[in-house]
């Protein structure tokens, strides 16, 4: 039995729950699990790009327009979900996007709505779920970062941030719902044919000269390298899948060789400098026996 075929048999009868279902990455595993049998709930902003998937998956298909920073929006699409299907397997945190420009460059007006949608609708949509999964003992939650939560770059400090935010929240929910069977998983993808830039990549309106050189090629990438990413988003997907269907799903899952080779940079640079200022760092604690 192929690894498609083994993936495909475990999302029988299964209920995943997608943010930002309506393009990228989001709409892409809608269709995937709908293909593969799932139940899906599948909710966005604007839910126009769903409709054909709607006449195709009836059965198996609940759409529902949801604004992760409204929690009214949260209520209610949790109450339906959990009334059209019985419950949710697996909880997918896909909705955000980012702003790019320099620390300097950014205005509260143009960030504050981005961690609204990125960190704290993330928060607030599993707080609502989480009932539901503490009272089966089972159960996958799915936090979309990026390798930009990872790795901060001049540009992106604002996003950067956010998806920090992400990776912290994670790792402690990790360690706070394992006990009770939970899994959580945080996907890492690198550049990805997704239409996240432009689409989802807002700049901030200033732009100062002398960050030309370092914030100012975060601007420069967004505007000639939409459609040219390594990632194949097709791909990645389905990466996700076949990991949330794991007997035992990662905590972390990067996803594209960008991602891994920025990444493993990173490491290395770090373990460097934590040598090199090794002294100064047991030297901060007392004496021992003190």
């Amino acid at each position: 039995m192929s690894c498609m075929s083994e993936t495909a048999n475990t999302q029988q009868g299964k209920v995943w729950f997608i943010t930002g279902a309506s393009f990228g990455f989001g709409l892409l595993l809608t269709k995937y699990l709908l293909e593969l049998g799932a139940n899906v709930v599948a909710t966005a902003r604007n839910i126009a790009d769903l409709t054909d998937l709607t006449t195709r998956y009836p059965a198996t298909l609940d759409v529902r327009t949801l604004d992760v920073t409204n929690s009214s929006h949260i209520d209610a699409a949790v109450k339906d979900a959990l009334a059209r299907f019985g419950h949710v397997d697996v909880l997918v945190n896909n909705a955000g996007y980012g702003v790019m420009g320099a620390l300097e460059e950014g205005t509260p007006k143009e960030v504050m709505p981005m961690f609204q949608t990125n960190v704290f609708g993330l928060i607030e949509l599993t707080k609502a779920f989480l009932p539901q999964f503490r009272a089966r003992r089972s159960g996958n939650i799915v936090n979309f970062s990026s390798i930009g939560g990872l790795i901060g770059s001049a540009g992106w400090g604002y996003y950067n941030a956010s998806k920090f935010a992400v990776e912290g929240l994670s790792e402690a929910l990790y360690q706070e719902l394992k006990p009770l069977g939970i899994h959580v998983t945080i996907i890492e993808p690198g550049p990805f044919r997704t239409g996240f830039l432009g689409r989802s990549a807002k700049e901030a309106g200033q732009a100062l000269p002398d960050y030309a050189q370092t914030a100012g090629k975060a601007r420069e990438y967004n505007a000639t390298q939409a459609g040219k990413q390594q990632g194949d988003p097709q791909k990645a997907i389905e990466a996700v899948v076949a990991a949330v269907s794991a007997p035992e799903p990662p905590l972390r899952l990067l996803l594209g060789k960008s991602a891994l080779e920025r990444y493993r940079a990173k490491l290395d640079s770090v373990q460097k400098e934590i040598a090199a200022w090794e002294a100064t760092t047991v030297g901060a604690d007392f004496p021992a026996g003190q």
